[in-house]
């Protein structure tokens, strides 16, 4: 399964026009994650009170190498920030949880790039939609995400203007 359905994917930068709160794009460039949910549909921003920039840190709760502990990601997309349980190796596979229910992530499709990753996904709306969803690795150290945002890929687009 692919983790983007290309064939109802359109970049067009639209979306900065758009009035839904799930994703802010700012000075044309800067892509901020404004609203998340788990599985259960738990928000996962401001969880705790750690702050990037003045926003509100996406929190997810980890578990790898025999440990596990919550990390806060940075919801500006790029910034590899993070605080909270970061004492891991690059290159190790991690499980991805909801910090508030303990349901791992959905599983949205492979890395495509030859690594064995896997996405995991963070909803962008309550509903759950597939069709707004940031996809995040689940290997440690490796930088690959995505943001889609009603079916468009704006990760790719904020990155290219």
């Amino acid at each position: 399964m692919a983790p983007v359905d290309h064939r109802n994917l359109t970049v067009t930068g639209r979306h900065k026009i758009v009035s839904d709160p799930s994703v802010a794009v700012v000075n044309d460039v800067v892509v901020i994650v404004t609203q998340a949910f788990g599985p259960c549909g738990h928000d996962l921003v401001g969880v705790s009170d750690v702050m990037f920039d003045e926003h509100a840190a996406v929190t997810l709760k980890l578990r790898a190498d025999g440990k596990e502990g919550n990390i806060h990601l940075s919801p500006i997309h790029g910034d590899n920030r993070k605080q909270g349980f970061t004492d891991i190796p690059n290159g190790t596979k991690c499980q991805i949880f909801c910090p508030v229910c303990d349901r791992e992530l959905d599983v949205v499709g492979d890395v495509e790039d030859g690594s064995g990753a896997r996405y995991y996904g963070i909803y962008l709306n309550p509903s759950l939609s597939a069709g707004s969803v940031a996809m995040i690795s689940d290997v440690w150290g490796h930088y690959h995400s995505r943001i889609i945002d009603d079916f468009e890929l704006i990760s790719h687009w904020a990155a290219s203007h």
